[in-house]
Order: C-alpha cells, then sequence, then structure tokens
C-alpha cells in the first residue's frame, strides 16, 4: 500500500481532533486488553515450567538421598575372581571410587538444597498503557487536521540483582513502527486502504468464493455487451494493425462493461490518478463473469481462468503422440484396427507418450453401425472395451490413452465424419507429435486450428483410395475430379509427411509409399502352429477357397462375381465360402443365386476364429483396396492367396504362398494351382516382415519420426504449460506461404454452412450438438466459443 505524507488542513477542520483522541483511546483499549490476555497466558505457562521443575527438584533429592544411604548402609562387592586355585575371595568394604564420590555429593546437595539456591528468573515487563494513551492524547494538537503518533517510552523493570535488562525484541519492533507511523494520520491510512487495488480484487475474490450457492446453479448466459467487448479484446491485436490503439480499445470495453451495472461493479478513480487500475478492475470482472458461465456448465478447459499449473508442468521429457483416427472398434474396419495396433507398439517401447484419438457415435448412429447390435452407454464402457479385445490380441498390457471426440455417420458415404474442430481435443500439453490416420478424411470439412501450428511434426497415413470408391457412383468421373483436387489441397495445408501405404492411392504432396501395417499376433501364432503340424506329417487343412470382408460391392464382391460366372465351367466343383455383413449383403447374395455361383454366404466373424483355419485358399479379387489386411492375415496364417496384380497387392509379391493373376483365365490358372498343391512354410524373415514390430520399425524410418524423437538441436522448454520443442524461428519459404494460404482458405470455406453442405457435410457437424455434449461432458458449442471469428 501507498501512503502519502501528512498534510496540514486549515482551522475549521480542527474540531475532526476530537475524534482522533477517540479512536486513539479506543485503539489503545483494545491494546491493553491484549497485552493483558497475553501477560496472564505467560505467567500462568511460567507457573507451569516452576512447578514443574520444582517437582523435578524434589524428585532429584530423594533419588540422592536413596543413593546415599544405600552407598553407607550396602557395601558394594565384586565378584570372585578366580585365577588360580590358591586365590581365595575379596571382598570389599566399600569401593575406592565411592569414598571418593561422597564428598562432592553431599557438597552438591547441600548446595542444591542451601534455600538461597533460585533458578534463573525471567525478566519482567512492563506496558505502562495508560501512560501511552496520555502521551498521544497530549500530542493531538486542536489545531492540525490530524493526529500525530508521539514516541513511547517502555521501560523493564529491573532484576532483582540490580542489573537493567534490555528492552524485549518485540516491543523494539513495535517502538520502531511507532516511529514509522508517527508522520502517517489514521485517517489517510484507512483512506488509503479503502481505495486500495488489493483490496478490490480481495473483495472480488470473497464474492467469487462466498457467493450463494443458489446463485450457481442458474448462471445468466453473456449477454450482447459481454459479448461485444470479449470480440472486441480479443480483436486487440488486429485493430492495432488497422490504427485503432489499445488504449481505444480498452475504452470500448469500458463502455460496453459499464451497461452492466447490475453484475459488473466498476469503481470510481480519485482525480487526478490513472485509470489502468479500473481498466484491469473491468477485465477481472469481466473475467469472472466469463469464469462463472463456464463454471456455471461445469466445464474445466486446461490453460483456462482455473489453470492447473501443476497437471501442464511436465514431470519428465517424454514426447508426446496422437494418433487420430476414423473409425473405432467393435467396428471392424482397417481405420478402426490398425491405428489400434500402431498406438500399442508406439506405447510398448515406453520412450514415449502415447494418446488414441477415435470417433464417438451417438446411441443411433452406433445401431447403424457396431455389428451385433452392440452399443455404449459411455465413452469409459467403450475405451474397456477396445483394451480389453486389444490385450486378448497382443499379449500385453498396453499403456496409452484412448480419448473421444464427436463424430456423425454418413449413410450416403458409409463412413464416420468429424463433428467440429477435431484438433481441441488433443491438450495442449499433448500437442507434440500428430498422426493422422487418414487425414484427407478427417480435413475434408474441418474447421478449427491448423494441425501444423497446433503441433511440431504432423504424418498422415493414407488407408483408403477413396477415388475408386466415387468412380463407382452416379457422376463419379466429376466428383472424383474435385476429390482429388481437395485431397492435394488438404494434405498439403495440413501434414509435414505423408505415407502412401501403396500406389493404389492418389499421388499425394509430400508422400512416399510404405507399408506401415503389421498383422494381429494372433495370426503369426496360427501360422507357427499349422508349420509344426505340417512338419509332424499331421493334415493342416480340411476345407478348400473362402472370402471375408465388409458385404458391399466396392469391396471386391462385383469382380469376384464377374469371374465365377464367367468361368462358370472351367472352375466345376469349385465351391466357395463367403463371410461378411453389409449394406449390399442383400443384394449381392440375391444376384449370385440368379446367376446359380458356387457360392455359400455366411455371417461375417474375425478372421482368427478357429472355424477358418481349415482353409487353404483365400480369394481376394478387389482392387478397390489399399492394402488389404485379410490378405496379409492369410499369409500369416500359413494360407495360399489368390489376388489381382494390382499395385495393393505389390508388398505380398515377395512371399511365395501370394499367387497373383492379371486376367480372368489367369485367376482360373491360380486358383487350380492353389488346390493342386501345399502353401509354404513361411520363413523367420518373412514372420518378422509381416509383424506389427517391423511395421513399426519402417513407420519409424519412412515419416521421419525416429529424427525428429532424436533431433538433440530441439531444446526443450518447459514451464508452467508443455514440454515442446522450439519451432524454427527462420523466414517462411514460399512452400511454406502457399501451405498457409491453403489453410486460410480452407478455414474460411469450411466455416459457411451454405459451403459445407454444397459439398457433401452432414448438417450441423461444423459444431458438435447436444447428444454430444451430453455424452463427452462438452461445453456447449455457443459457450465455448461465444465469438465467431479471431
Amino acid at each position: 500500500m501507498n501512503f502519502k505524507p501528512l498534510e496540514p488542513r486549515s482551522a475549521s477542520s480542527a474540531g475532526t481532533s476530537s475524534g482522533s483522541v477517540v479512536t486513539a483511546e479506543k485503539a489503545f483499549s483494545f491494546i491493553s486488553k491484549g497485552w493483558r490476555e497475553v501477560r496472564s497466558s505467560a505467567d500462568a505457562d511460567l507457573q507451569l515450567i516452576k512447578n514443574r521443575a520444582n517437582s523435578f527438584k524434589n524428585l532429584a533429592d530423594r533419588e540422592f538421598e536413596n543413593f546415599l544411604n544405600s552407598a553407607s548402609k550396602s557395601p558394594f562387592s565384586v565378584p570372585t575372581i578366580t585365577a588360580s586355585a590358591t586365590m581365595s575371595p575379596a571382598p570389599y568394604a566399600e569401593m575406592d571410587f565411592v569414598k571418593k564420590l561422597q564428598p562432592k555429593i553431599l557438597e552438591i546437595r547441600r548446595a542444591y538444597s542451601s534455600p538461597d539456591f533460585k533458578f534463573y528468573r525471567r525478566p519482567l515487563i512492563k506496558l505502562d498503557l495508560p501512560t501511552i494513551r496520555d502521551a498521544i492524547v497530549s500530542e493531538v494538537d486542536e489545531r492540525e487536521s490530524f493526529a500525530k503518533w508521539s514516541r513511547v517510552r517502555f521501560k523493564d523493570r529491573e532484576r532483582e540483582e540490580g542489573q537493567h535488562v534490555e528492552s524485549w525484541e518485540p516491543i523494539k519492533t513495535l517502538k520502531s513502527r511507532l516511529r514509522e507511523l508517527e508522520q502517517k494520520s489514521s485517517s489517510e491510512i484507512l483512506e488509503g486502504i479503502k481505495n486500495s487495488e488489493f483490496v478490490e480484487k480481495l473483495k472480488s475474490s470473497l464474492k467469487a468464493i462466498c457467493k450463494d450457492p443458489n446463485e450457481s446453479k442458474d448462471v445468466p448466459p453473456l449477454d450482447v455487451p459481454e459479448l461485444l467487448a470479449c470480440l472486441v479484446r480479443q480483436s486487440s491485436p488486429l485493430l492495432d494493425q488497422l490504427g485503432i490503439n489499445k488504449g481505444i480499445s480498452d475504452k470500448i470495453v469500458e463502455s460496453l462493461c459499464s451497461k452492466r451495472k447490475s453484475q459488473l461493479v466498476f469503481h470510481s478513480m480519485p482525480s487526478g490518478e490513472s485509470p489502468i487500475v479500473e481498466r484491469e478492475s473491468i477485465n477481472d470482472e469481466l473475467n469472472l463473469r466469463i469464469a462463472s458461465v463456464l463454471q456455471s456448465t461445469g466445464h474445466c478447459y486446461e490453460g483456462g481462468f482455473w489453470s492447473d499449473v501443476g497437471k501442464n508442468d511436465s514431470s519428465d521429457k517424454k514426447r508426446h503422440v496422437a494418433i487420430v483416427t476414423t473409425a473405432s472398434l467393435p467396428w471392424m474396419t482397417g481405420t478402426a484396427v490398425n491405428p489400434l495396433f500402431r498406438a500399442a507398439y508406439l506405447a510398448k517401447s515406453a520412450e514415449q507418450n502415447v494418446t488414441l484419438l477415435v470417433p464417438w457415435l451417438s446411441k443411433s448412429d452406433q445401431e447403424l453401425v457396431y455389428p451385433n447390435n452392440l452399443t455404449f452407454s459411455s465413452p469409459e464402457e467403450q475405451e474397456s472395451y477396445i483394451h480389453r479385445w486389444l490385450e486378448e490380441r497382443v499379449g500385453f498390457k498396453a499403456d496409452f490413452k484412448i480419448s473421444f471426440y464427436p463424430g456423425k455417420f454418413s449413410k450416403s458415404r458409409r463412413s464416420i465424419i468429424p463433428a467440429g474442430d477435431t484438433s481441441q481435443f488433443i491438450s495442449s500439453k499433448d500437442a507434440d507429435i500428430a498422426i493422422l490416420e487418414e487425414p484427407e478424411h478427417l480435413n475434408w470439412y474441418h474447421h478449427g486450428k491448423r494441425w501444423t501450428d497446433k503441433f511440431n511434426h504432423v504424418v498422415g497415413v493414407v488407408h483408403t483410395n477413396y477415388l475408386e470408391y466415387i468412380k463407382r457412383e452416379r457422376n463419379g468421373a466429376l466428383q472424383a475430379f474435385f476429390v482429388k483436387h481437395i485431397n492435394n489441397w488438404v494434405v498439403r495445408a495440413y501434414c509435414h509427411k505423408v505415407l502412401r501405404l501403396s500406389a493404389a492411392t492418389q499421388d499425394l504432396p509430400k508422400s512416399v509409399i510404405c507399408n506401415v501395417h503389421g498383422v494381429n499376433p494372433k495370426f503369426l501364432k496360427i501360422g507357427e502352429k499349422v508349420a509344426a503340424e505340417k512338419e509332424s506329417g499331421q493334415q493342416t487343412f480340411s476345407k478348400g477357397a473362402y472370402f471375408l470382408g465388409k458385404m458391399v460391392w466396392a469391396k471386391g464382391y462385383k469382380e469376384l462375381i464377374d469371374l465365377l460366372a464367367k468361368h462358370r465351367t472351367d472352375l466345376d466343383g469349385f465351391n466357395l465360402d463367403v463371410y461378411g455383413n453389409g449394406e449390399d449383403a442383400h443384394e449381392v447374395q440375391s444376384t449370385a443365386k440368379k446367376l446359380n455361383l458356387n457360392v455359400n454366404f455366411m455371417k461375417g466373424i474375425d478372421h482368427a476364429d478357429d472355424s477358418l483355419h481349415g482353409y487353404k485358399i483365400f480369394i481376394n479379387p478387389s482392387i478397390s483396396d489399399v492394402l488389404c489386411t485379410a490378405t496379409a492375415e492369410a499369409l500369416a496364417m500359413g494360407k495360399f492367396v489368390v489376388c489381382a496384380d494390382h499395385p495393393s497387392n505389390e508388398f505380398f509379391r515377395s512371399f511365395p504362398n501370394c499367387l497373383t493373376y492379371k486376367t480372368p483365365e489367369d485367376f482360373v490358372a491360380k486358383v487350380k494351382e492353389a488346390m493342386a498343391n501345399e502353401p509354404q512354410p513361411l520363413t523367420t524373415e518373412q514372420i518378422y516382415n509381416l509383424s506389427w514390430e517391423a511395421a513399426t520399425q519402417r513407420f519409424m524410418e519412412y515419416s521421419e519420426l525416429d529424427k525428429v524423437l532424436n533431433n538433440t538441436h530441439n531444446t526443450y522448454t518447459k514451464g508452467n504449460h508443455n514440454c515442446n520443442i522450439k519451432k524454427s524461428t527462420s523466414l517462411p519459404n514460399v512452400s511454406e506461404m502457399v501451405d498457409g494460404s491453403l489453410a486460410f482458405a480452407h478455414y474460411c470455406l469450411t466455416g459457411n454452412e451454405f459451403l459445407r453442405l454444397c459439398t457433401g457435410a452432414i448438417p450441423g457437424t461444423r459444431d458438435y450438438n447436444g447428444q454430444h455434449c451430453q455424452d463427452l461432458h462438452l461445453l456447449p458449442p455457443q459457450v465455448e466459443n461465444p465469438i465467431y471469428g479471431w
């Protein structure tokens, strides 16, 4: 607190001196009462100590007396020492040391028991409070404006020995404080305290803490002036660039907030003082108002008004990897299974923390997507299901976190579209490295923070050949043309590096081709079991051929039916079992029945099911896949695989059990070859190439993630927030400027609901809906982002 020096007032105000005298009398009456209580308490404590000391003295007297009596009446003796047979016991009447000690003890006892012996007495401190009061009152000058303090001398009682004891240290401190207050007025002090910034902030804090419980239950939302004040305050950097300085912005905020007098209380400043404190008070009150609205919704935002500093402060220097995908179990699709295994094996090394971000669907969408009518009432329930499913297959406990973002199922596209800004569901402390599974899919309608701005390194993994699927639709060629350029656009704007599983995908910027997927360890164990049975002479395969896949035309069913129908006579006696569920199941089955094909349709099951172990041949004519997971699993189980000579199968050609065909006639030849021969056991190298350990190693190398994780040139900045590497501060090149422009244009276009609907977006997916807020405990979008813009 800042106190001003005393200044004289005119004689007309001399009447106030009597009030000062009364105030001084009341103050010292209070001090006198306090000192009396302290002295009485101290006297009681000292009396207790003295009583205990006397008790100890009496006890010591009795012990000395007993000791001396025993020494004089009962002589000490020592055991007999038999060094030889001639020696005899020699008792002693008294020990020599007792003879020497007894006179000393008697002397100490006489001195200790003397009535002149006294404990050191404490110095007595006396405050002559009436004298202090009279001294202060006598110094009050009725002609001056303020009462003055006079120096007060404190005298201590002399000890009984006649020595004068120095003043007690607390009394010294009190006297020095009284001297400092000599030139200050009590009324000026009270006025300064009343108007101090500290007290105002304290009052605001007490208002926030000690408010009525019923008040928090129904907090009114932000009104228009408050929203405009937030907008102006957020837009301060932009307004400054337009020539509107911060002072003008603050005045606008002040004028807007003054309209809310019922909830925002602004304090007037004395004339001549700077309005800085008032503006800070306005900002504090506005922050408290926003915070109360957020608190009433139960929202807890990391890094916000109630930021948990301890939580944001990382305890170690581990890097954070966030894997974002477009599907989740129990939907058995490639973008649900493969990212899950990637998260498990990246977390297995324990060198980095891993978070898997998957879509959360409302109950109505779950019924459309998940098989066997399996639904979840909460994200925690689905998370437990995913972890159990994974641990049963990998054989170890995967230590990574699963988080959810709002998603909506598109029936027309048969895929899940993110709702809202997906990047906001990864906390800032974990925003280090991002792996976007299907980056084009995630960013078609992404309206939010740019991934490459929030994360230090962004890797995209392309799973799906969307152009092949779109070409099969109505006006497919035209749609494919636009989608191809949109994919180039979003991938270039939001990724640093892109991995294509095979050349079957479109050629994207910043991309390389590499298979970074492995197979479930369970399939490798099945293959090892088959090899052991074959080596022991047992029959390993008792069934013929099968096909397994989601029953939609694009998954190879059209090619399969065409091949079987065209070469029905060449494949006489060849039966095929098909396992799968899907939207086109009825149409596929009816078409095969009309053509009288030898195909048996069965419900979709897990590829590792025991009923599938006896099949020798896996047929997969699909040319829409990028890298078929079922093909890799069949090879891992030691089966023959008959597949098309297509870029999606390039990785499998090195395996001797993979039989590729180029023409329909070649397909018939490969099927007959597989039926007539036995598959070869996999070598150790081939087993490793199919494993997730090898896939993770390839991923680290081709995504340059190993260099990013081991880059010693990037230093860590550990503070109140996160522990991320510092980004380069060099000037952006032309390529970076183009990427930034593309990202900004995409942000503007996806912010318009009409343009989103024109490009096929699900209505209302720019923000998540109320059901998502309820399921994921999210803040409503209009409260999370009250201002649309900066």
